[in-house]
């Protein structure tokens, strides 16, 4: 029937990159993200399909080889059909000519027949009653528009006729604890059930994923690779992961997020499951050329709004496939800290020196033992050992092992700990279990006397080898954690998506806002009069101030706010008063203020001529205190953004800022504030009084409120500088640009 079923198109090769935009995308998603919604799919039966047709199955492909060989290598215990022109069977497998003609019901159809033939397949499948269906094939959207016009009559044929569709261009799934492994993907045998959900954009990255995972011994519960994504995409699947209850992880490989607003769903939802989210994302890239050329703007790039993302929602971003797979394992082990700080036992001191150091690099608090804590301990370690934190147990535990059971549960009583880990060399070979299984057996005895959650770190980056695994298994070890530097980088994800998880827990993190249009209150303040007097019924806290007309206006309102004062032009026409001699600072005295203020509106006209000027804002002269910089822009693909740093010309001297999506809570706020350089400054610095965090925090989360409020033809808000002096806060200055400038 299918007259060229047997010639196979291989999957969209990982080097099909274009760059635009200073940012490096895969035109395979650009090519589809217009013609794809994104409701919540339910894909339970997908992933778990009773029966299954090899559309195009052949003793002479390959392709069609390393397909069917898993579905006996895992002994899938459903129904297996073989499709293909001749109807003969194949690997086993009963054969037909079409979808149609197998006598019995089939879930779920694995199509790898050419492109050109792919259509008509899938409209045989469709008339065959099958629901759901992957497609390997490439040839479609990330092969330009002849392609992605196809791809497009796919999914329309999909759409129509209900099926769930994945690809094309995707290698498939692997279902694990059901033994369904319906992928093109190399594996190792066999794949180890575990419980950490794997989905990737790129088939060729989940292989090298699901390789590392197997020689660490982590074990998967889902691997999927979601190709072309005409339908089914990665936050689909990532759904579905949240609400399958084998799944404690989610691990993801992206190359691009192409609904923002479904993967901060779906996040929210891991979140209120208690699943973490481990992702390694693609893409890093200078500042974004699309982004709105407002002051705002151009400190916000991209990648830094999606670290904000991550950092809001817990989601652990890491660097490397080595690290995707440690921090993936670490969190799937150990449950939620109840305290940051980390306590190291090690048999090695220069072990302990550099687990020390790559704490430090990474954030990781190793704190010191309470003098209780230290008390205990030595009345069980040798004269000669310390007592401090990382704690060298001494070459003693060679001799008496027992060690490990009186030490590592007074490190886990500690006040401070969360986490204790055990650094230590582990037999990898026979011969070395001779001199090590009872220091092991040890370890674990020692955890297991620990209410605190413990791991056991080896001192390099070693595979899980057979001995290993069956001493960790007889110690009752749930895994080994890979050397010291992927360890540390792990604790460090697991303490961030920890301490967010309490804070969502604890009610901080809000619900899915409500969009920028039902939120608008149809204001469209222009000048910096108009934005303070928005943002003070918004209840920010502004300077007060009065609009001059004349220079005995001026005058008078300089006398009611006594001693210095401000003076600045006000003009929605001009962003930048001081380039243009329109401000006035520190002035006192009548005719000093009548001055100002002819000196102001002289300059302002000479240095704009066809500005329209309103006046004079004449205000009380602010000092000491330190400034801040609070603006939002507008990122071409994550929507509002909120910017914090140092304000006045320190924003650009230093381009120290923090960034994150709007909303933002005031725990998000103090957050962005504790990771500037400037952090010290707030605390009080030679004479300037501590900011209060609490009150500026949620003046700053006001701020962010207030720009969404001004709905989506904002192009962004600046407030710099406000003004921190202890509990006191204020707005000095706004300024307000609109995507149309006519508004």
């Amino acid at each position: 029937m299918f007259s060229r079923y047997l010639r196979v198109a291989p999957p969209c090769d990982p080097r099909d990159f274009k760059f635009k935009s200073h940012q490096r995308i895969c035109r395979r998603h650009i090519l589809t993200a217009a013609t794809i919604a994104q409701p919540r799919r339910d894909l339970k039966a997908f992933f778990s399909p009773r029966s299954v047709a090899l559309v195009g199955a052949s003793e002479k492909s390959a392709w069609s080889h390393g397909v069917a060989a898993k579905f006996r290598a895992y002994g899938y215990a459903g129904k297996v059909f073989a499709v293909n022109r001749g109807g003969v069977d194949a690997h086993g497998f009963p054969g037909f000519k079409s979808c149609k003609d197998i006598p019995e019901p089939v879930d779920f159809a694995y199509l790898f027949v050419p492109a050109e033939a792919t259509l008509e397949a899938l409209t045989d499948a469709a008339d065959a009653g099958i629901k759901h269906v992957n497609i390997l094939t490439s040839g479609f959207a990330e092969t330009g528009e002849s392609g992605a016009l196809l791809q497009q009559q796919l999914l329309d044929l999909a759409n129509a006729r209900g099926i769930t569709l994945q690809g094309p261009n995707s290698l498939g799934f692997a279902n694990i604890a059901a033994r369904l492994v319906a992928t093109s993907i190399p594996t190792r045998l066999p794949l180890i059930d575990g419980t950490i959900g794997l989905v990737s954009q790129s088939g060729a990255v989940v292989a090298e994923i699901s390789k590392v995972m197997h020689q660490q011994g982590v074990g998967l519960s889902l691997v999927a690779a979601t190709g072309n994504e005409a339908q089914i995409a990665l936050t689909d699947v990532m759904d579905y992961l949240v609400d399958d209850p084998g799944t404690r992880v989610i691990t993801v490989f992206s190359e691009s997020i192409r609904d923002p607003q479904a993967f901060r769903d779906v996040a929210l939802r891991a979140l209120a499951a208690r699943k973490p989210i481990v992702i390694l994302k693609v893409g890093k890239s200078e500042i974004s050329a699309q982004v709105a050329q407002a002051h705002t703007g151009s400190l916000v790039g991209d990648d830094r709004v999606f670290d904000a993302v991550c950092t809001q929602y817990g989601i652990v971003r890491v660097d490397s496939i080595e690290e995707l797979v440690a921090t993936s394992d670490l969190l799937s082990r150990v449950p939620p800290l109840k305290k940051s700080g980390v306590g190291v036992v090690s048999i090695s001191g220069g072990g302990c020196g550099m687990f020390a150091d790559r704490a430090a690099e990474c954030g990781v608090s190793i704190t010191p033992f309470s003098d209780a804590t230290r008390a205990a301990l030595k009345q069980v370690l040798p004269d000669f050992a310390s007592d401090l934190n990382p704690l060298d147990i001494t070459g003693a535990v060679f001799r008496a092992p027992q060690l490990w059971e009186t030490t590592l549960p007074v490190v886990a009583r500690d006040e401070n700990v969360g986490l204790v880990v055990v650094l230590n060399q582990l037999p990898g070979t026979p011969d070395e279990l001779r001199g090590l299984r009872e220091n092991v057996l040890a370890m674990g005895r020692g955890l297991a006397l620990c209410e605190t959650p413990g791991v056991v770190v080896s001192m390099t980056a070693q595979p899980m080898t057979e001995t290993l695994r069956e001493v960790a298994t007889e110690a009752g070890l749930s895994g080994v954690c890979a050397g010291i530097p992927l360890t540390v980088r792990a604790i460090a994800g697991h303490v961030q998506w920890s301490e967010c998880l309490a804070r969502f827990e604890a009610g901080e993190r809000r619900a899915r806002p409500a969009s920028e249009t039902q939120a608008a209150t149809g204001q469209r303040p222009r000048s910096e009069r108009e934005v303070l007097e928005f943002l003070r019924d918004q209840r920010v806290p502004v300077i007060p101030a009065h609009v001059a007309r004349s220079a005995q206006e001026a005058v008078s309102f300089a006398r009611s706010a006594g001693g210095k004062v401000a003076m600045k032009v006000l003009s929605a026409d001009i962003a930048h008063k001081t380039e243009v001699g329109g401000v006035k600072l520190g002035v006192i005295g009548d005719d000093a203020v009548a001055q100002a203020y002819t000196d102001i509106d002289t300059a302002v006209r000479k240095n704009c001529p066809n500005a329209k000027i309103d006046g004079v804002i004449v205000s009380p002269m602010r000092s000491g205190g330190i400034e801040l910089f609070v603006g939002t822009a507008r990122d071409p693909h994550w929507g509002p953004v909120i910017a914090v740093g140092l304000g006045g010309v320190w924003v650009e001297v230093l381009a120290d800022t923090a960034v994150r999506a709007l909303p933002v809570t005031p725990g998000d706020v103090k957050d962005m504030l504790g990771s500037l350089r400037a952090a010290k400054i707030l605390q009080g610095f030679r004479g300037t009084p501590a900011a209060d965090l609490d009150t500026l925090a949620q003046t700053i989360a006001r701020i962010g409120d207030a720009a969404l409020a001004l709905g989506p033809q904002l192009a962004s808000l600046e407030i710099n500088p406000l003004l921190v002096s202890g509990d006191k806060v204020e707005a000095l200055d706004g300024l307000c640009v609109w995507e149309d400038a006519s508004q």
